[in-house]
């Protein structure tokens, strides 16, 4: 396919998750107004930072008159797992894709895109991700500058409604791929299973989320290369 037919290709992908984003972002807009930030300021926020929960950390800190070393490395700790998600993304693009296009591919890297991404069979055109972004930053961006236009306006209610909104989406993105696969289907329920355990376990609870997900990640992963390694996509794929 042409960069044109993937980036619309992407686009299309983008649609559900832009209305995830929507929705949640709202109640991330609230977060920021309480914060003292003004709507444009939080669209700015989200339109330049691609991070959710680095996003409600950064903004409650701000709440609470944090220093800016204390923000840095919570913001460090919130996002690391975006480098892993690169790092898989990588692997997956062709040698001939030229740096600004990798770089560029990583700053459009959220969960939700990376999980249609790395779906795509043989090898990724940045373009597709491209596409992806473009369209469910817009849903993200707004949400936020609504969310903080609105303030306490909406019930709380209807804002834990909307944050499972995107939780559903997400699962959404592996499923078909774990119904295909019964590899991937194992590897799902063992990270649920660990997830959880890593949620009750002592010492291992008190580590903040999102160092957690990065060991489970790096884990989970690394045994489930070693013992189910995947074959090489040929050029022919692309």
């Amino acid at each position: 396919m042409s960069n044109k037919q993937w980036f619309l290709k992407g686009m299309r992908a983008g649609v559900p998750i832009c209305l995830g984003y929507f929705a949640v972002s709202i109640a991330l807009g609230i977060t920021a107004k309480g914060a003292g930030i003004t709507a444009l300021q939080a669209a700015i926020t989200s339109l330049l930072i691609n991070a959710s929960a680095g996003e409600y950390a950064g903004f409650s800190l701000i709440a609470v008159g944090a220093s800016y070393v204390e923000v840095l490395l919570m913001e460090a700790v919130a996002n690391a797992r975006y480098l892993l998600m690169s790092a898989s993304l990588s692997q997956k693009l062709n040698p001939k894709t030229k740096l600004w296009q990798r770089l560029l591919l990583g700053f459009t890297v959220t969960d939700e895109i990376f999980g249609a991404s790395i779906s795509i069979d043989g090898y990724l055109s940045p373009c597709f991700t491209y596409g992806a972004f473009v369209v469910a930053t817009a849903g993200w961006t707004s949400g936020t500058f609504i969310g903080a236009v609105l303030g306490d306006v909406l019930p709380l209610r209807l804002m834990s409604a909307l944050a499972v909104g995107l939780y559903g989406m997400f699962i959404s993105v592996f499923i078909p791929e774990a119904k295909k696969n019964k590899i991937v289907a194992a590897l799902v329920a063992i990270s649920f299973a660990a997830s959880f355990a890593f949620e009750k376990l002592p010492f291992v609870r008190d580590i903040s989320s999102g160092i957690r997900v990065i060991i489970l990640t790096v884990v989970i992963s690394l045994v489930a290369a070693i013992f189910f390694p995947v074959k090489e996509a040929s050029e022919n794929d692309t």
